[in-house]
């Protein structure tokens, strides 16, 4: 299995998470138990089913990342032994099938989430803290800043260094979602997902022409850019330095 390397160091809201791998592929488990262990977290690794089943039954995880086809027992199997005992840590499936009934399967099953196979680290990072933010819900954000850019959620008002700008239904969702991730790299199966709400990829520029528009609106008239983009990845907001 092949994965998109991407840059380190992305912490999952600023708090360590214990992570439980289940997956049978060597090289790809160690890659994901290294990155999140160098991102501060704490892995648990098991190389097959019943393994994974035994220490996932302990619910002392945040969250589950699962592979599909495993040897003893299919990750399937295993999550829908884990719903019906009553578990309820938020999984996220890994696997190399990435048809509509496959994920339909996945989340069937009781999975929260699906990503396929080859994926960008970055983009597992940002699923995970996703899945962790659901399950432990604190205070709702409803104000962010990233430099002089500011969001009001509940204004539904965006500034620059007190300059208003003037942003489209989609621009700012779109904004919202880089906030949000603010630091990360995202990447165009995230903001197809997560604002656009497809869960396949139409082949059309619609990303590329939301991030130009945006780009022009909170950059454009100001001495440093916010929005960069970071090739054959994604995207990422972030205040200098």
């Amino acid at each position: 299995m092949t994965v998109q390397p991407s840059p380190m160091g992305a912490d999952l809201a600023g708090e360590d998470v214990r992570v439980l791998v289940v997956e049978d592929d060597v090289e790809a488990a160690a890659y994901i138990v290294k990155g999140l262990r160098e991102s501060g977290h704490v892995v648990d690794h098991a190389a097959n089913g019943d393994d994974g089943l035994n220490l996932a039954m302990s619910g002392q995880f945040d969250v589950l990342v699962i592979d599909r086809m495993l040897p003893r027992q299919d990750g399937l199997s295993v999550v829908s032994t884990l719903r019906e005992e009553g578990q309820t840590t938020p999984v996220l499936f890994l696997s190399a099938l990435g048809e509509v009934e496959d994920r339909v399967s996945g989340l069937r099953a009781g999975g929260d989430d699906y990503l396929t196979k080859p994926f960008a680290f970055a983009e597992l990072l940002a699923r995970i803290e996703v899945l962790v933010r659901r399950a432990n819900p604190g205070e709702t954000q409803t104000r962010m800043r990233v430099g002089g850019l500011e969001m009001d959620l509940l204004a539904r008002k965006v500034t620059r260094d007190g300059q208003d700008i003037d942003l489209q239904p989609r621009e700012f969702r779109l904004l919202e979602y880089l906030m949000k991730h603010a630091g990360q790299v995202v990447t165009r199966t995230m903001l197809l997902e997560n604002v656009w709400e497809y869960h396949f990829d139409p082949q059309t520029n619609v990303i590329d022409v939301h991030i130009s528009r945006l780009r022009a609106k909170i950059d454009k008239n100001f001495e440093t850019p916010l929005l960069h983009t970071v090739r054959g990845a994604g995207y990422t907001l972030r205040a200098p330095g």
